[in-house]
């Protein structure tokens, strides 16, 4: 008997032991006794060493160690003695890193760092768990930066700092609200802010990698402590996790905060940044290099990457900062790799890079190559611009604008029909003509969970900004009647909806387009919104309620959508949809959804029959605003109708 329980106990840890054994980036095996560097590396460097540091910052080495080449491209070292607390780092000639896959970091994260990581586990780590998601369709993501969402809130006790997440006031507005997912900007150790001098308040989104794989010092209580960081954001995540809240995390591989300095480049010149054909790096980030994702590496950095994040920090979906920096093979090895632990992790990223990579198109991850990529969602810029106007105009107005005088009906005609492609979640439909639809020629998702509907993200203008710089004289009431109508789209479509933190308090950044630097008197939340415009709140809170207490409204299959959801004929300056025959099981038997954004009340022709109506002018009620008999409806003038049977 005891030798069956022996074999057992054998089977149970061997998949453990063989999966250490394949870690590409197991650079610390710490033990009392010993700890074990191990760096990837050229096969002809000259010179690879480990250093000991007493600190995170300053001071000599304690002592300095000679690596030796163990293997292909692969050095390692030994040093005896218990080096737990100590700090360490790689050298192999193009300046002192913390290696690639750091796991805690001292100070601006120059050295790696040796702790107990059991012992940064909040009370009751081990029972953690994200909230159950069937399907990505029932998903709200609400998109924050830390600094932003409380830095300006008067009862914060952690203003900036990923604890004040785990403050009442935090958790009460988003359960009120009623969000399901919070997508925090980048919050891995980057560059652009010294945690050294953190009065200084300097200000930056985080698109600037250093360490991938460690909390941002900056929004910790302390920075110089290693263990802080780490146990504060795990905290964050389970406060979150408790009050049934998903965390998904931002992203950034795509590439690092320059070249010269970056862990990367230090421990492996030149192997982990394309290149073109001319010698060049390649500069498809916009910000003055590329990743390799194709290189072997690389895609097995990325891949262990994500699935640290979710073992250790219980990271429920990612983001991906220029999803089209990345070959498609590697995406789909992440979804692979993330099914595996849990399939209900959501993937998706931004279809797109900010310039021309090394390697075709066809092999990256755009959204037009979505198809390619089961499992995993782009963002649908058709939606997006055909509401509020381009991106590359500002001043530009989409169907928000209907009532300029200069907008054509061609205009006009074409933005309705790529809001149609949006409602139905870029599938294709017959009743979608994707020759009028903008961008997109053909459609890109084969479900309508790969598309996330939104308005507005952190990367522009917010919406009030937008549909002010776009209208010329816009009024108060004008622009929460078309904020309230443009949101209504997005939450009303059958892809993934997405908002803007802040939008919900009638959010301005002052005009200000990309403000990844500017100051908090520009990126912050102004609280006191709420209570002026309480109406916005509500509104948006009801939006979200009415989504989520309504399965018509996230079929979450493609042949549900085109089964259930009919588009009615109406002028260019108003769009209305059925959902037909208890779609997706509703309780409602047919919702429709009319939108009007011009500026005149409309009468549209629906189905005969006798509705009650949930949504008008401004309110939203599911227990009814009033009745509709036959086969006229009035629309209220930038405003949207819903009604059923």
């Amino acid at each position: 008997m005891k030798k069956l329980i022996f074999a057992g106990l054998l089977s149970l840890l061997l998949p453990r032991i063989a999966t250490a054994q394949t870690q590409k980036f197991e650079e610390v095996s710490y033990s009392p006794e010993k700890t074990i560097f191990t760096l990837f590396a050229p096969n002809d460097a000259k010179k690879v060493v480990v250093r000991i540091y007493q600190d995170g910052l300053g001071g000599k080495a304690l002592k300095t160690v000679k690596m030796v080449r163990t293997a292909n491209e692969q050095w390692q070292t030994t040093v005896k003695g218990d080096l737990m607390g100590k700090f360490y780092t790689f050298d192999m000639g193009m300046g002192e890193c913390p290696g690639v896959f750091a796991k805690a970091v001292g100070v601006n994260g120059k050295r790696g760092a040796i702790i107990d990581m059991a012992k940064t586990d909040p009370e009751h780590w081990c029972c953690d768990q994200g909230p159950v998601v069937k399907s990505p369709a029932d998903l709200v993501v609400y998109e924050m930066h830390h600094r932003d969402f409380s830095i300006a809130r008067e009862d914060a006790k952690y203003p900036g700092k990923f604890m004040a997440l785990t403050e009442p006031w935090a958790i009460e507005h988003l359960k009120s609200l009623g969000v399901n997912a919070v997508h925090i900007l980048p919050s891995y150790d980057y560059g652009s802010v010294d945690e050294t001098r953190l009065a200084d308040n300097k200000y930056n989104w985080g698109y600037d990698p250093v360490n991938y794989n460690v909390p941002e010092g900056g929004y910790s209580t302390d920075p110089y402590k290693p263990e802080v960081r780490i146990r504060e954001f795990k905290e964050m995540v389970k406060a979150l996790h408790d009050a049934g809240i998903s965390v998904i995390l931002d992203v950034v591989y795509n590439h690092t905060y320059d070249i010269e300095h970056s862990n990367f480049q230090r421990t492996y010149p030149d192997y982990y940044y394309r290149k073109t054909a001319d010698g060049q790096y390649s500069n498809g980030s916009g910000c003055g290099n590329e990743t390799a994702s194709d290189q072997p590496m690389m895609r097995q950095f990325m891949i262990e990457s994500v699935k640290y994040w979710i073992d250790e920090y219980h990271i429920d979906g990612f983001r991906f900062d220029l999803m089209g920096c990345h070959d498609i093979e590697t995406m789909n090895l992440i979804r692979k790799a993330v099914d595996e632990i849990d399939p209900s992790i959501f993937i998706y990223g931004e279809g797109w890079s900010a310039g021309a990579c090394a390697i075709p198109n066809e092999r990256l991850g755009m959204k037009a190559n979505i198809p390619q990529m089961p499992g995993i969602a782009a963002f649908s810029d058709e939606i997006r611009d055909a509401l509020r106007g381009p991106f590359s105009d500002d001043t530009k107005a989409g169907w928000m604008g209907a009532r300029i005088p200069k907008m054509t009906l061609q205009d006009l005609s074409i933005q309705k029909e790529s809001l149609k492609f949006g409602i139905v979640g870029a599938i294709a439909h017959p009743q979608v003509d994707m020759s009028k639809v903008n961008y997109s020629k053909v459609p890109w998702a084969l479900e309508p969970t790969q598309m996330m509907s939104y308005v507005s993200c952190h990367d522009d203008m917010c919406l009030v900004d937008r549909l002010k710089a776009s209208i010329p004289g816009i009024s108060k009431a004008e622009l929460i009647r078309l904020d309230l109508l443009a949101q209504t789209v997005v939450f009303t479509s059958q892809g993934v909806p997405f908002m803007l933190s802040g939008e919900e308090l009638l959010r301005t950044k002052l005009g200000v387009h990309n403000s990844f630097e500017s100051p908090d008197s520009i990126n912050h939340l102004d609280w006191s919104n709420k209570t002026k415009y309480p109406q916005v709140f509500d509104y948006y809170k009801n939006l979200i309620a009415l989504r989520k207490n309504h399965p018509a409204f996230r079929l979450g299959s493609a042949d549900l959508v085109r089964k259930h959801l009919e588009f009615l004929d109406t002028p260019v300056k108003t769009l209305a949809y059925r959902l037909k025959n208890y779609a997706g099981r509703d309780d409602w038997r047919n919702i429709i959804v009319i939108l009007n954004a011009g500026n005149t009340d409309t009468e549209i022709t629906i189905p005969e029959g006798h509705y009650t109506i949930v949504c008008c002018d401004g309110q939203i009620n599911e227990q009814g605003l009033g009745t509709l008999k036959g086969s006229k409806a009035i629309v209220d003038a930038q405003s949207a109708l819903i009604i059923h049977d």
